[in-house]
C-alpha cells in the first residue's frame, strides 16, 4: 500500500554503527546512514536538495496527523459525516493547512528550479502537486469568503440578524438556514437599541445573508466531498509515494563528467532565482501603479455589476503577481535556508522569518487581501444575479459588491505603498 512509506520518521537508530572503517584508512567505507556525496555536489544543489527534502518531510508529518487524527481535510472525522459535526479543531485545520503549504512550495520550487532537476520527474510531480494543493484549498476558501460577507453585511447594515455560518455536513443543503440568537435571556427578546436608519439595506441585508449563505454552504459542500474523494484516491497515493521518497533522494539532473567550473556553473541557483525575481519585476512594472497610489480612485468599480459571469478583467494581472511573488519568496527560502524545517545545518533558522524580506511580507498580504476581496465581490454579483429575489435583497447585494470592490482598491494601494519602499530584511 502507498501508505507503507509515509512516515518521514523511520530512521536508523541513534546508535547504529558507522560501518567498517580503520583509524588510517582516509576514505571510510559509506553505509546507508552516511550516503557519499554526488559526483560533482555543489553546495547551491545541496541547498536546493535540502529544501525540497524538507518540505517533502512535512508533507509527510502532516499527512501522518491526518491519518492519526481519521480527520477529513478540515476536521470532520468520517463517522461524521452524516451528522452535524462540531466547528473543526484548529489542530486539524493546521493539517490541512500544513498538507497545502508543503505542497505549494514543492510545485513553486520544482517550477523554478526545473533546469536543475530530472525533466520528466518534474514536470509529472509539478501538476499533481498543484491539483492536490487547489483541490485542499477549496473547502477552506468558501467558508472564508462567507464569512467575510457575512461580516460585511453586519457592518454596512447595522443589523444583527445575519445568518451565522453553518458546519460542514453531508445533508447542509437541505438544511434551514439558522440565524444568530438576540442579546439577552433565552425566549426572551433583547432590550431595542438604536441603529442607523439604513432603509432598503437593513430591510435586505438578512435575506441577502440567507441567500449567500445556502450558495457558499452549498458550494462548501462540494469542495468538503472533492476533498475527501481526492485523499482516497489513488491519484493522491501515487503523489504520497513520490513525496516520500523526494523525502530521501532528490532527482537531480545527470549532468554528466564535467570539469569543476562547468559543474558549479550548472548547479548555480541564482540565474535561476535572479529569473524568478525579474519575472516578478516586470509583472509589477505592467500594473498601474500610479493609479493604485492614488486612494479611493473607484477603478475597481468601472465594470461594476455586470451580466458577464466571467472574472473581473481587471483582477487577472494583480492575481498572476501575487503567484510570481510567491514563487520568488520560495526561491529566496531556497538559497537563505529560512524555510519551516530549516535547521543550523542548511545554512537556515528555524522557521520562515529567519531573514525574511519586510516588503516582500507586506506586498503579499495585500495581494492576498486583494484576491479575498475580489472573489467575494464576485460572489455577491453570482448571488445578486439569482432569479426572482426581492428588490432589497438585491440592494443589499449591489452594496456589498461595492463594497468588497473598494476593499480591493484599498489592497492595491497597500501594495503600491508597500512595493515601492525600500527593502527592509528582519534581522
Amino acid at each position: 500500500m502507498a501508505q507503507r512509506h509515509l512516515d518521514p520518521t523511520d530512521r536508523a537508530p541513534a546508535g547504529a554503527s558507522p560501518g567498517p572503517h580503520t583509524p588510517g584508512d582516509p576514505h571510510p567505507h559509506p553505509t546507508p546512514d552516511a550516503p557519499p556525496p554526488p559526483p560533482h555536489s555543489h553546495p547551491d544543489t545541496d541547498a536546493l536538495a535540502s529544501y525540497l527534502r524538507a518540505q517533502a518531510t512535512e508533507f509527510l508529518r502532516a499527512l501522518r496527523r491526518h491519518r492519526e487524527s481519521g480527520a477529513s481535510p478540515n476536521g470532520a472525522s468520517p463517522a461524521a459525516r452524516s451528522a452535524t459535526p462540531p466547528a473543526p479543531s484548529t489542530g486539524h485545520v493546521d493539517t490541512a493547512r500544513a498538507l497545502r503549504r508543503a505542497a505549494r512550495r514543492l510545485s513553486g520550487t520544482l517550477h523554478t528550479f526545473q533546469p536543475l532537476l530530472d525533466a520528466d520527474w518534474a514536470e509529472t510531480m509539478r501538476p499533481e502537486l498543484a491539483w492536490l494543493s487547489g483541490t485542499l484549498a477549496m473547502e477552506h476558501a468558501y467558508a472564508s469568503r462567507l464569512e467575510r460577507l457575512l461580516q460585511a453585511l453586519h457592518r454596512l447594515s447595522g443589523s444583527p440578524s445575519l445568518p451565522a455560518p453553518r458546519p460542514v455536513t453531508g445533508r447542509t443543503a437541505a438544511a434551514p438556514v439558522p440565524f444568530a440568537t438576540p442579546p439577552g435571556t433565552s425566549g426572551t427578546p433583547a432590550p431595542p437599541t438604536t441603529q442607523p436608519d439604513r432603509g432598503n439595506l437593513t430591510v435586505g441585508a438578512a435575506k441577502a445573508g440567507a441567500l449567500l449563505d445556502r450558495q457558499l454552504t452549498l458550494a462548501r459542500t462540494r469542495a468538503h466531498s472533492t476533498a475527501l474523494q481526492a485523499l482516497g484516491s489513488s491519484r493522491f497515493h501515487a503523489v504520497a509515494d513520490k513525496v516520500a521518497l523526494l523525502a530521501s533522494e532528490v532527482p537531480l539532473r545527470a549532468t554528466g563528467p564535467l570539469t569543476a567550473p562547468a559543474a558549479a556553473t550548472a548547479a548555480d541557483l541564482r540565474p535561476l532565482a535572479t529569473a524568478a525575481k525579474d519575472r516578478l519585476a516586470d509583472a509589477v512594472a505592467a500594473l498601474p501603479l500610479v493609479t493604485a497610489g492614488s486612494p479611493y480612485n473607484a477603478q475597481a468599480l468601472v465594470h461594476g455589476l455586470s451580466p458577464d459571469p466571467s472574472p473581473h478583467p481587471q483582477d487577472a494581472p494583480w492575481h498572476q503577481v501575487r503567484l510570481l511573488l510567491r514563487l520568488h519568496r520560495y526561491a529566496v527560502e531556497v538559497l537563505t535556508g529560512a524555510y519551516p524545517g530549516a535547521t543550523a545545518d542548511t545554512g537556515g533558522t528555524e522557521g520562515a522569518d529567519g531573514c525574511a524580506d519586510v516588503r516582500l511580507i507586506a506586498a503579499g498580504e495585500a495581494l492576498d487581501r486583494h484576491r479575498d476581496a475580489s472573489e467575494a465581490a464576485a460572489a455577491a454579483a453570482q448571488a445578486a444575479r439569482t432569479p426572482r429575489i426581492a428588490p432589497a435583497t438585491a440592494y443589499a447585494l449591489g452594496v456589498l459588491h461595492a463594497d468588497q470592490r473598494h476593499e480591493v482598491e484599498a489592497a492595491r494601494y497597500a501594495f503600491q505603498h508597500s512595493w515601492r519602499k525600500e527593502p527592509v530584511r528582519l534581522p
